[in-house]
Formats: C-alpha cells, structure tokens, sequence
C-alpha cells in the first residue's frame, strides 16, 4: 500500500491530509486542519504532520508534497502549485467538476482543469482584499458573530445592503456606518457575499467552461456566500447557453492538501515508486 501526505500551508490555516491507495483507487486516510492565528507557521506545519500521521497510524511515507507556502518544510519530499493541486483535489472531491475557485483569505482565484485534473486555464482577484475571507473574518469579529453563523445569517438577510467600495479599509469603514444607521447584521452580510459573489461569478465566467464548479479554500463552507455567487451566475445573461452551477464539498477545505498528495503519488510512481490506479 503506497502513503502519501499533503500538506497545504495558507496565509490563516495548514490543512494536512494522508491517502493511500492499495489497488482500488486513492483513499483519505486522515485529515487535519489547523488554524495559525498567533502562532509561528513552522510550529503549526509540525504540529499539523505530526498529527495527521497519528491519526492515519502510519509508520512511513512514500511521499510528502507541500503546497501554498509549504515549500520550504524540511520533510517535504516535493513540493506543487496551488493551482495545480486545487485543480487535482477538486476533480478528486467531485470527479464531474469542470472547474475550482478557491477563495482562501487573502484571494481568490479561478482554475479550470480537465479529466485529469490538468490545469487548463485560470484566472485570479487583482482587486483589494474586501473579496477575501480575512476581510469576512473581520467584520464576523466587528459584528460578534462566529464564523459558523455568517452564512445562515446571511442568507436570513431581506434587504441587503452592499459596501460601496472593494477596498477592504474603505468597505469596512461602510460597514461600521452600516451599524450606526440600524441596519441589520443579516443584511450586512447578505449585502458583503453579494458584493464578493459579483466579483466571484465574474471570474468563474472568465474561464469560459460549462458545468459544475467547485468551491474550495476556507470560504467553501460559507452557505450563504455559495448561495449569492449561484444567485450571481444565475441571473448572467449567458446562463442558458453555458450554465454554471457552483457546488461545496464537506472536504472542500483539504482540495489544495489532498491534490498535493495525489500529484506525489504520481509523482512517486514515476521515480520508480508503486504505481496508483486513479488518473495516474
């Protein structure tokens, strides 16, 4: 059975996976995600391998491939481009997927990928940082609300109100007058995803693909930002000819992780190591 680690170091979290594969296709094993807040990025590196191989009980590894800012981990056998590993562990969550954006804290970006989970285009944010999740993060902390309350909020909204400007210090100034006139921390939010969802829906348009897209990064979860961006694609005219449907996974956070893997376990079989059978 051949063991491979991923390990996908971000700008707010490391999300660390291990797959295995004994002849019927790649398998998770274990998943960790750890948030670095405070803390020295090595040490969370550490913590986060360390623990996913508890996890997995694995004694060995055939392969340990870094993404993100991983590249320098001392154990690391190898490392890969986000894109590229979004790209792999996006088809690997949601084998119909034509396409990822991968909204992490600080930006976004779009990739679309064929049946192998070769990147075949891509797009990314050149805007401030109010269409990131650090912005989301802040105003959740301003307004009082846990992270895991945002989206349900936000979908409650019925008059949302949208911040007037992309720049995240401008936007966040909008939202503290948004509180001193009464207005409603549902509709904040609801008026917040709809902002990002306009600038999402136009960089998954920009790819010029058809289907069913998956969300990715530390946004995946955020229903009511799924649910804007949708609502986005939705109402674009070029819907009919060339729909779009916006999808979140469960494991969509581990997409970058988990195709670090999958690309070492290619990776390890051409160097001499034991083939896998999925998409090799």
């Amino acid at each position: 059975m051949s063991l491979c680690a991923g390990i996908d170091v971000g700008s707010s979290a490391v999300k660390a996976v291990i797959v295995g594969d004994e002849g019927r296709g790649p398998k998770l094993l274990a998943e960790v995600h750890k948030k670095i807040r405070k803390r020295e990025v090595a040490d969370v590196l550490h913590d986060a391998y360390d623990e996913v191989r508890k996890q997995a009980a694995v004694s060995r590894l055939d392969y340990v491939a870094t993404t993100g800012e991983g590249e320098d981990a001392p154990f690391a056998t190898g490392h890969f481009y986000g894109m590229t590993t979004h790209a792999r562990g996006g088809l690997f969550l949601v084998p119909s997927a034509c396409a990822v954006l991968d909204v992490g804290a600080l930006h976004a970006r779009a990739v679309s990928m064929d049946s192998r989970g070769k990147v075949l285009d891509y797009k990314m944010t050149s805007q401030c940082a109010s269409g990131s999740g650090q912005f989301l993060e802040s105003i959740s902390r301003y307004l009082g609300v846990a992270q895991s309350e945002v989206g349900p909020l936000s979908r409650s909204g019925r008059k949302p109100e949208r911040p007037s400007s992309i720049c995240a210090v401008l936007a966040e100034t909008d939202v503290i007058n948004m509180v001193s006139r009464g207005i409603s921390t549902p509709d904040i939010l609801r008026g917040i995803h709809e902002s990002m969802a306009g600038r999402f829906a136009a960089l998954v348009r920009s790819l010029a693909v058809s289907g069913t897209v998956l969300l990715t990064g530390g946004l995946a979860a955020d229903e009511g930002l799924l649910a804007a961006i949708n609502d986005e694609l939705a109402a674009d005219p070029r819907a009919k000819a060339r729909p779009l449907s916006l999808v979140a996974h469960p494991l969509s956070v581990y997409a970058g992780a988990l195709g670090a893997a999958l690309w070492g376990a290619v990776r390890h079989a051409k160097t001499g190591g034991v083939a896998w059978t999925a998409n090799a």
